[in-house]
């Protein structure tokens, strides 16, 4: 499965979807939308907002424009548990 292009035009307002590990129990991880926003202390910048927090918008982070998309990559990584579904 091919990872969501990190090169795709994003702009501030839109929303995305990530992976995102719990903090606490670094072996559960769970698709969560977050937003593009402009980046607050870099000008020209776009970041994504996540859980009250700006995380850089780079080819690190796997992106999927929609919950189909992060959904389906969930699945081929993580196999059938239902945890990384969003309800």
């Amino acid at each position: 499965m091919e990872q969501a292009n990190q090169n795709q035009d994003y702009q501030a307002g839109d929303i995305v979807y990530v992976f995102y590990r719990n903090p606490h129990t670094q072996d559960v991880a769970n698709i969560q939308a977050a937003a593009v926003v402009n980046h607050p202390e870099k000008e020209n910048e776009l970041a994504l907002f996540l859980y009250e927090t700006y995380y850089p918008l780079s080819d690190e982070v796997a992106i999927y424009s929609t919950e189909e998309e992060a959904n389906q990559a969930y699945h081929y990584y993580y196999g059938e548990a239902t945890e990384g579904v969003l309800e």
